[in-house]
């Protein structure tokens, strides 16, 4: 039944209670007397390592994985968990090499660290890139799978679902970054319970219709007979998704541009971790990448069973939309209204905890960037703290409601998380040349920087509509391998551009290095050892 039952709402409500009640209490017992900008925008020393690790993950997972990541399991298989485990090995590498940087660097915001290598100018353009993608790109595809995923099982409208998710997501961020931090802990452990859950009973549903009687592993051993085509983790050239996920690339080119980009240049996820000490991000890091591992199991695994079911001739009409054309991205919604009173409930609550914090993440960079390196930098120099803090409370509101009104232009989307993964990857090329560079090439200068920030998306744009343009005489790569085209490029032209110039050693590093820095602990090793090893496994057994 396309409806929420009492017990659902009862459900959901305890866990609308339970977030809101917990956040009061954080925002009461922990605030400063006097409104601290640092406070409000990192909960500066003030996170735990589960907390960083659990907020780091809520930030991340939102509708775009459980709705979006589900529509493409469903399409293209288990191959798409691919950005899940190999964002788990580059956690391990933002926690060894990217963090120790910014911590002794004193580094809170992305484009701060921009201006401090380079210049205001590099360091502008940055921002207002990442402002516009923030919103337009990341803000608005959220809420709109959201809103799809609620109005489905729900009778509330698409467009209510869009209003109430807004709102409920600027409640939460307006209390800033440690309100954010601590129920991002309850967010994850709901959205995990919660999606468990949903998986458990589509491999029991699954199971049962093949007349294994709800087994779960005779369902898992179903899903492989009866889709094994979705069992692979590397594509040939022969696949029909191959330019989705093109062979190798996803271990050795673009997926390493596109992951380290996101994991060690993005202000809503690196935010987590510059309030805290270097052993303490480090752990909630880690914490992090563990969690990664989980991700595939609630969100593409769905998709998957809903393909095979499907197939099988059940939810024709479910898996179209209006004018009979198969929705990949329907098919977590529809597993969602299989499930009983109460359950349904659960599922929902994880689906809203991850939608909530996901936007309140990103919300909260957006007020961040925008009142440390726009309003405090151009409009008002000498702002006080307080009115930092109520600037950035504005830009949330704002920013919320811009994506909002944007946000129903999305609906003739296929699958989103593709949608997300490519427009974002214009960027991504750029950003992650421009931050290596500087970190590690002291000759790299201002003017390279900016030429790399303003060619990234002519060239990823070029790259893309060539082929259409030329009528097919320029090759049409895959989006992953224009992101390796677009970095190697961009590089390129950085370090020509670079040693155009006579250099001149400043006197003093701009940015302070130290080998010491990237030292690691024994416990931190291990749990690295632990996570490459259930990868290289992984990849073995479903290359």
């Amino acid at each position: 039944m396309n409806k929420l039952q009492a017990a659902d709402y009862i459900v959901f409500f305890i866990y609308f209670i339970a977030v809101a009640a917990y956040g009061y209490y954080v925002y009461h017992k922990k605030r400063n007397a006097s409104a601290s900008a640092s406070e409000f925008f990192l909960a500066e020393g003030s996170l735990t390592w589960w907390a960083i690790g659990a907020s780091l993950i809520a930030s991340n997972i939102s509708a775009e994985h459980f709705i979006g990541m589900s529509g493409s399991g469903f399409a293209l298989g288990l191959a798409i968990s691919t950005y899940e485990w190999m964002a788990a090995a580059t956690l391990i590498i933002v926690a060894v090499f990217f963090i120790p940087l910014y911590l002794k660097n004193r580094i809170f915001t992305m484009p701060q660290f921009l201006a401090k290598r380079y210049n205001d100018k590099v360091s502008t353009v940055m921002a207002v890139f990442w402002l516009l993608v923030y919103v337009f790109v990341n803000l608005t595809s959220i809420i709109y799978l959201g809103a799809l995923a609620i109005a489905s099982i729900s009778t509330i409208s698409f467009e209510w679902c869009i209003a109430g998710l807004s709102i409920f997501s600027v409640i939460v961020t307006l209390g800033g970054m440690k309100v954010i931090g601590y129920t991002d802990v309850i967010q994850v452990l709901v959205l995990i319970v919660g999606g468990l859950v949903t998986t458990y009973l589509a491999l029991s549903l699954l199971a049962d219709h093949f007349g294994f009687g709800g087994n779960i592993l005779k369902g898992l051993s179903v899903l492989r007979k009866e889709a094994p085509s979705h069992f692979h983790m590397i594509f040939d050239k022969s696949n029909p998704y191959y330019k989705d996920l093109p062979g190798l690339s996803v271990l050795v080119g673009g997926m390493w541009i596109n992951n380290l980009a996101y994991w060690g240049c993005n202000q809503y996820i690196t935010q987590r971790a510059l309030g805290a000490d270097l052993k303490t991000a480090r752990k909630g890091i880690l914490f992090a990448a563990f969690l990664k591992l989980l991700v595939p199991v609630i969100a593409v695994l769905p998709g998957i069973v809903m393909f095979v079911l499907h197939k099988n001739g059940l939810f024709a009409q479910e898996m179209r939309d209006a004018n009979g054309v198969l929705k990949p991205d329907h098919a977590y919604p529809t597993l969602m209204n299989l499930l009983p009173p109460g359950l349904k409930g659960v599922a929902f609550a994880a689906l809203t905890a991850a939608i909530v914090a996901s936007l309140a993440g990103k919300a909260n960079s957006i007020s961040t960037i925008f009142s440390l390196d726009i309003y405090k930098k151009y409009f008002n120099k000498n702002a006080t703290e307080r009115q930092q803090v109520l600037t950035g409370r504005w830009a949330v509101i704002i920013a919320m409601l811009l994506a909002a009104i944007v946000t129903p232009a999305l609906r003739s989307l296929d699958q989103a998380y593709q949608f997300i993964q490519e427009y974002v990857g214009f960027i991504s090329p750029g950003v992650l040349a421009i931050f290596l560079m500087g970190f590690f090439w002291k000759r790299t200068t201002a003017g390279a920087a900016m030429t790399a920030a303003l060619l990234t998306i002519p060239i990823s744009t070029v790259l893309k509509f060539l082929p259409a343009w030329t009528g097919g005489a320029f090759p049409d790569f895959p989006f992953l391998d224009r992101m390796s085209i677009t970095f190697g490029l961009l590089i390129l032209l950085m370090i020509v551009i670079s040693l155009s110039k006579p250099y001149k050693a400043p006197e003093k590093p701009i940015i302070e290095i130290d080998t010491s820095m990237f030292r690691t602990s024994p416990g931190f090793i291990v749990g690295s050892v632990i996570i490459i090893g259930i990868l290289t496994a992984l990849y073995t057994v479903f290359w």
